[in-house]
This record gives C-alpha cells, sequence and structure tokens, in this order.
C-alpha cells in the first residue's frame, strides 16, 4: 500500500471546527485535527475532554452540529458507521459489540455482506490474523475467549473491510502488558503499509512510544497538538499538557 509523494501531501482526515452540541452543552468546540496518510497519531485527554464524542462523529454514530469532515481532501458526510466503513474508516470501541454464544467467524460475519459464505470469512480472517500477528481461531466460541483476543476479533473484523483510518478508543485498558506489546507490533506493520491510526489514549508512555504526532482535547477544545520529535522524544508532553490545559486553554505546543 505505497503512497506517492501527492498522496502523502494530503492529508488523509482533516477537520475543521467541528462542534457537537447537547443542548446548551459544547462536548466538542470548534475542533482542528489533521491525520497524515500512514500516520498513527494520539487523542489525548482526561474523561469528558470530548474524545468519544469526536471519534463518534468521525465514524457516523453523531452527527456534527457544526464544521467539517473531510477525507483524502474530500469534504464528507459521514451519517452512519457503515458509510464510514465504504469510506475507509473503521472503528475498535474500548466496549466490544460481540456475541458470546457465537463463534468469532459469526460475529466477523455479523458487520459483512450477508452474501459472503461463512466458510470463506473464516478463511480470510484466519489468515489476515496470522499475517497480522493476531492469531484466532475463526471457529472458537466466544464465551471461551480472553479479553484479549476478544479485542483481536474486533480488530480483525476491522482490517476485513480494508480501512485507511482505524480509530481504537483506549485499546489497551484491558490489556495485559504482553498483550499491549503484540498490539504495537500491529499498529507498527499497519503505518508500513501506509495506512492511518487514531490512538486514543490517556497512557502517556504508550504514546510516546507508539505515536507520531498527537492532539490533546480539554473541555471540547484542542488545548495542545504536540508534534513529535524523534531526537529529542516527548520528555515535554506531560508538562505541556499540563500547561496547555491548566494555565493557558487555548495554547498550541508545537513539541512534546
Amino acid at each position: 500500500m505505497a503512497l506517492s509523494k501527492a498522496q502523502q501531501a494530503v492529508p488523509l482526515l482533516s477537520v475543521s471546527k467541528l462542534t457537537k452540541l447537547f443542548g446548551s452543552f459544547a462536548a466538542c468546540n470548534g475542533i482542528d485535527l489533521e491525520i497524515a496518510p500512514g500516520e498513527i497519531h494520539a487523542l489525548l485527554g482526561e474523561n469528558g475532554a470530548g474524545k468519544s464524542t469526536l471519534v463518534k462523529m468521525l465514524f457516523g454514530v453523531l452527527q456534527p452540529s457544526e464544521g467539517q469532515i473531510s477525507f483524502e481532501g474530500r469534504p464528507v458526510t459521514i451519517t452512519s458507521p457503515g458509510e464510514a466503513r465504504t469510506l475507509g474508516v473503521g472503528m475498535v470501541f474500548q466496549h466490544f459489540s460481540l456475541f458470546e454464544a457465537l463463534t468469532v467467524a459469526e460475529n466477523i460475519a455479523l458487520s459483512l455482506d450477508p452474501k459472503i459464505p461463512l466458510a470463506k470469512i473464516a478463511d480470510e480472517a484466519a489468515s489476515l490474523s496470522k499475517a497480522y500477528g493476531l492469531p484466532l481461531d475463526p471457529n472458537a466460541h466466544v464465551a471461551d475467549l480472553s479479553v484479549g483476543e476478544r479485542q483481536r476479533i474486533e480488530i480483525v473484523r476491522a482490517l476485513l473491510q480494508n480501512p485507511k483510518l482505524i480509530i481504537l478508543d483506549e485499546p489497551t485498558s484491558v490489556l495485559t502488558p504482553q498483550e499491549a506489546d503484540r498490539l504495537f507490533e500491529t499498529l507498527f506493520k499497519l503505518r508500513a503499509e501506509g495506512r492511518s491510526v487514531l490512538y486514543i489514549s490517556h497512557r502517556l508512555e504508550e504514546v510516546r512510544r507508539i505515536c507520531d504526532r498527537a492532539t490533546v482535547l480539554r473541555h471540547g477544545k484542542v488545548t495542545a497538538p504536540a508534534i513529535r520529535s524523534r531526537r529529542r522524544g516527548l520528555a515535554g508532553a506531560h508538562d505541556g499538557w499540563r500547561r496547555g490545559g491548566r494555565d493557558s486553554p487555548g495554547r498550541r505546543s508545537s513539541a512534546w
């Protein structure tokens, strides 16, 4: 999935002044965000900062009150998760939507074209899970799987739809350190293929380790979009977050 220089120059996802109102409360207030092709981009913030509301708009679960979403340089309106997937956006929610009485393949089939034979889905899921270091038995019942294995189902289900952007909502909150390491290797592989990842987290050590850039939200606003310096690392991330969030809500930090 090699990217030309022209493709790299255009943001995969661009969000301008995106706002979501619930009554008079602004859960997201004028958010600007750009994600480049082949980038792992962190979305940071405390609980209630607006992270979940933002990604739900990007995935078509919620509709913006104001603002514009553009994908590959084109303005788009995403009215449903189905439209998001067709566009090239996949999402793995923090809380899984799996049926324990069904097999891995049967759960994956629920989000795909019903005309696709289950045997084909099982074969493709097994092949894809192996290729990305996410081993799964497509015939296993979900009730018999660990939390980490259940997350793999959600990731493989998203990957089977060949997304250009994958949104991960607090993906390591339910994982062991070993499972998290395996997930990171998968994300590096996706990035190497030219895919982008929007990685929602509040764990700065993880962000320092795997993300190229990050955007920080506080009270529904962007406070500190930070650019990773590979020479200097992300040692200033925490301080920049605190300064931007507590002392000057509109302040931007150009480096972590």
